[in-house]
């Protein structure tokens, strides 16, 4: 499936504000609401709409800290791979988790409330990893930009 213009606006709609009612985006988008509903429908089994959710604020749930963390990995073979992604899953702190090219092998983004709070998950969680060889942490001083809608092209 290759979004058209009525798609991509809906997408664009919907990744502002995923609470917006039928009848608002069928407005906003210039469509019948049943033609709408239909066109979200095959938005989502085709997988351009991944889910719904609510995006909470880092401060107001006590995380304000981003700490980024390169780990590399004693050897990148696939069992190695495997057993440090199912485990680093079962970290509620890592929001991301990439495996990378370069110096590391893997880049988190972990959230903490405090220094003492990520020295706690570097030593209770990050550093008893499987495989785990070198672990390299930056704090974010501060967010310059944080965004969670895609560019439509």
């Amino acid at each position: 499936m290759i979004p058209d213009r009525y798609d991509k606006s809906i997408l664009e709609a919907l990744q502002k504000d995923g609470r917006i009612s039928n009848v608002q985006l069928a407005q906003l988008v210039n469509l019948s609401e049943s033609a709408t509903l239909r066109r979200v429908r095959a938005l989502e089994e085709a997988g351009f709409i991944d889910r719904y959710v609510a995006l909470l604020g880092q401060n107001a749930a006590g995380l304000p800290g981003n700490v980024f963390v390169q780990i590399g990995l004693h050897r990148e073979v696939e069992a190695e791979l495997s057993a440090f992604e199912d485990a680093v899953r079962g970290i509620p702190e890592v929001m991301e988790c990439y495996l990378m090219s370069g110096e590391f092998d893997y880049l988190l983004r972990v959230v903490v409330a405090d220094m003492a709070d990520f020295e706690r998950i570097h030593k209770e969680s990050l550093t008893r990893l499987p495989g785990v060889a070198r672990v390299n942490s930056s704090f974010a001083i501060r967010t310059v930009r944080r965004k969670t809608e895609l560019p439509l092209r």
